[in-house]
């Protein structure tokens, strides 16, 4: 059974969150620190349709935008406050990796330097699932849980963020595995269910097969199921059969905004003597 841990670190503060998503970018100011009040939005998220195509520059003009209309706002973080922002991509160091379902001319590209110096501010970017992964581990359905946590996030493609004693392992990519000679994604993802026009039984029997090998591989202490069918348990999550325990996301929609700007504020730039 999983152990419980301790939560986030004592005091509140506020961090400005940006999600970057094939579709809309929407961001928000996050209430952080310990107790009922942290992990949630302060006021509505803002959001702007992502630009097409989706060049580095173009996204940076968008995000200086959404950091403009929230630095407005009456409860948000001082002016020069660290941001964070989520990406669909492998992100190492700051630096882009790969390109499966954004713009090619992503790949290399200094992210963290861009936004950064595109904002005037200190910029932290990390993968979207792993930033709604860190979101649910600290706040969510996963918070207090120690052990191995697994979240997978269902949506155009899977995510998948690892975590163990609440620490990120980054950059897990568990939607490109291949099953059965298809790359998982492609059969499992809730685009897929929807592209192929099958019902909620027989989706969770592409479901079962997926989690099946990926609980296999890692034996995880829970499994938590992000994305937008997190709002539907009851639909697939009685039709699977697994030793691990597996739960739906609760922070949903605003996951990946509160675990970017978690993400800012606890890898703050490093300043010289």
């Amino acid at each position: 059974m999983a152990k419980k841990s301790t939560g986030p670190s004592h005091g509140l503060h506020t961090a400005l969150g940006i999600d970057i998503g094939g579709t809309g970018m929407k961001g928000g100011i996050v209430q952080l620190g310990e107790g009922k009040k942290s992990g949630r939005l302060l006021g509505d998220r803002f959001r702007i349709p992502t630009p097409q195509p989706a060049s580095p520059e173009a996204v940076a003009d968008v995000l200086a935008q959404i950091t403009t209309e929230l630095d407005a706002r009456d409860r948000a973080p001082a002016p020069a406050s660290p941001v964070g922002v989520d990406f669909p991509a492998v992100i190492q160091d700051g630096i882009c990796r790969t390109a499966t379902n954004i713009d090619p001319s992503w790949i290399g590209t200094d992210v963290d330097g861009l936004f950064s110096e595109r904002l005037k501010r200190p910029v932290r970017t990390l993968n979207d699932a792993d930033a709604a992964g860190l979101a649910e581990v600290r706040f969510g359905a996963g918070r207090g849980v120690q052990g191995t946590v697994l979240v997978i996030t269902l949506g155009t493609g899977i995510g998948s963020g690892l975590f163990r004693d609440g620490q990120l392992v980054p950059n897990l990519e568990l939607g490109t595995i291949e099953l059965d000679g298809i790359m998982a994604e492609t059969r499992a993802s809730a685009a897929a269910r929807e592209r192929d026009g099958i019902d909620w039984p027989e989706y969770a029997e592409r479901l079962q097969r997926y989690f099946s090998y990926v609980e296999g591989i890692f034996y995880p202490d829970l499994i938590i199921v992000g994305g937008g069918i997190s709002k539907r348990p009851d639909d697939y999550l009685p039709h699977l059969t697994l030793r691990t325990p597996i739960v739906p996301a609760t922070l949903r929609n605003n996951a990946g905004i509160v675990g970017t700007a978690l993400w800012a504020l606890e890898n703050l730039p490093t300043v010289s003597a």
